[in-house]
């Protein structure tokens, strides 16, 4: 299988909700479900019939984390330098507004555009990818053709 990059702050809320759903979230949906076993007629009851749901959607991402966990490939951008790769903090300028704009470039389950966290598979990060300062380039996103120039790159 495929590694899934990501960074040390993406792994460790990944494993932090994993730990989560296992310590906390599965033992009570497991007392949930004997409550409202308890309370007899099973086909008609809403309390268990809430809490199974419920259970097979910690069940369903339990095993997702544990997923992305096995196949996590860790990177450390602060050992890394040059060009635009994954982990890399970039500052453009909006060629046709002046507006400035700061990305890290991360892996899809740390992704977060409005922490200005950028998923590697989006179509700007990989146009961005390879690039250096002072370079332009053009990007067809959902909104349209945009076109950034590289204004400073750095590794945290």
């Amino acid at each position: 299988m495929e590694k899934i990059p990501m960074t040390r702050r993406g792994f460790v809320a990944l494993d932090d909700e994993l730990k989560h759903l296992k310590s906390y979230e599965r033992p009570a949906i497991i007392r949930a479900i004997s409550e409202a076993r308890e309370h007899g007629d099973l086909s008609e009851n809403a309390e268990y019939h809430s809490a199974r749901e419920k259970q097979s959607f910690i069940e369903g991402r339990i095993k997702e984390l544990e997923a992305m966990i096995s196949l996590a490939e860790v990177i450390d951008p602060s050992k890394l330098s040059g060009a635009i790769k994954f982990g890399a903090t970039v500052a453009l300028v909006d060629e046709d507004n002046g507006e400035e704009k700061t990305y890290q470039i991360v892996g899809e389950s740390e992704a977060d555009i409005e922490k200005n966290l950028l998923n590697i598979r989006s179509p700007l990060a990989r146009a961005l990818i390879g690039k250096e300062t002072g370079d332009s380039v053009d990007v067809t996103t959902p909104g349209g053709k945009r076109s950034y120039e590289i204004i400073a790159i750095t590794y945290q």
